[in-house]
């Protein structure tokens, strides 16, 4: 589904990857946070799942929630795999409890649903985060035993004068795929080569051609490049379809 070089195919030419695996359902629920529950949602995955995955949604300042478009299309293609799939609201974000905290608090929030994945379904957990929640979760991640692959989207380098940082990826040997849109503002591939660049193997880079920091028109493209690199990876006994 991608080319040699790494770059998306444009959208007409990129099949659906998500179609063979229908969940069981979804639950709502609170998990315990650090500063008050934190609203969630519990896509349930199939019982030979091999996997779990937690998901994390931008900016909460500027609109970022768990329904985030780029964070469901991410919770689909991990879903088809029959992963179960955790999404959490941050503090202060949707009905969760608690202030905004610049991105310091925001870890522990993380460490909680790691915490709830790690009690409730006791999977090894790929990790997966748009924008801030990459910028975040990575952070987080990296250093947590119990994450085995890492999923940056729209990966940030520069956002209205905010400067992010990723020496802590130098440590960070597992498994590692960054996507990013050839016209994102906020992660130009320029930059984000240079991010990836710090990263030992094993470590993939796509770059989704036309696409924005938010993928707009180019979700299939993303949702693609999940699906191999998973496919690549980890080897799910259940694979979602493309077709």
């Amino acid at each position: 589904m991608l080319g040699s070089n790494g770059i998306a195919p444009p959208c007409s030419s990129v099949p659906s990857v998500v179609k063979s695996i229908v969940a069981k359902g979804i639950k709502s629920l609170f998990l315990d946070g650090p500063a008050g529950r934190l609203e969630a949602l519990l896509n349930e995955g199939q019982p030979d799942a091999t996997h779990a995955a937690l998901i994390c949604h931008p900016h909460p300042l500027f609109g970022g929630t768990m329904h985030n478009k780029v964070v469901y299309h991410a919770m689909k293609t991990l879903n088809g795999f029959g992963f179960p799939i955790l999404r959490f609201n941050f503090r202060g974000a949707g009905m969760s409890e608690g202030e905004h905290d610049k991105g310091h608090g925001e870890q522990e929030d993380i460490r909680a649903a790691l915490n709830w994945l790690e009690s409730e379904i006791d999977l090894p957990i790929i990790f997966c985060g748009f924008s801030f929640g990459a910028a975040t979760g990575l952070r987080t991640a990296c250093a947590d035993a119990r994450v085995v692959g890492l999923i940056g989207l729209g990966t940030p380098v520069g956002v209205e004068g905010r400067v992010y940082t990723y020496q802590f990826l130098k440590d960070c040997t597992r498994p590692k795929l960054f996507v990013s849109g050839a016209r994102d503002q906020y992660g130009p591939p320029a930059s984000l080569q240079q991010v990836v660049d710090l990263a030992p193997e094993p470590k993939e880079m796509v770059v989704v051609e036309g696409g924005d920091h938010f993928f707009e028109g180019h979700l299939p493209e993303m949702q693609a490049a999940i699906h191999d690199w998973v496919a690549k990876y980890f080897k799910p006994g259940r694979q979602a379809e493309a077709s």
